[in-house]
């Protein structure tokens, strides 16, 4: 495997831990850890897609991405 693939591999995993631990409630979907799994490892795959040139999954991921960094900037803002 080359280091874009390490790259896609290691992003997607951190997603499907964060969801893994979601569903058997080791982690609320709002829990800094399930976003931060989900923002980097989105970012990850975002960026391996981008290397390997593969459109659907550069859409795919960066959306996830952007939604995960909404999420981190939401659960920074103080409850007013």
């Amino acid at each position: 495997m080359q280091a874009v693939d390490w790259l896609g591999f290691v992003g997607v995993f951190q997603i499907l831990l964060a969801y893994f631990l979601n569903v058997t409630d080791k982690v609320l979907n709002t829990s800094l850890i399930f976003i931060l799994l989900n923002l980097i490892g989105a970012t990850m795959a975002c960026i391996a897609s981008i290397l390997l040139d593969y459109l659907p999954f550069i859409i795919l991921e960066g959306i996830w991405a952007l939604i995960a960094l909404y999420s981190l900037i939401k659960y920074k803002k103080p409850n007013i």
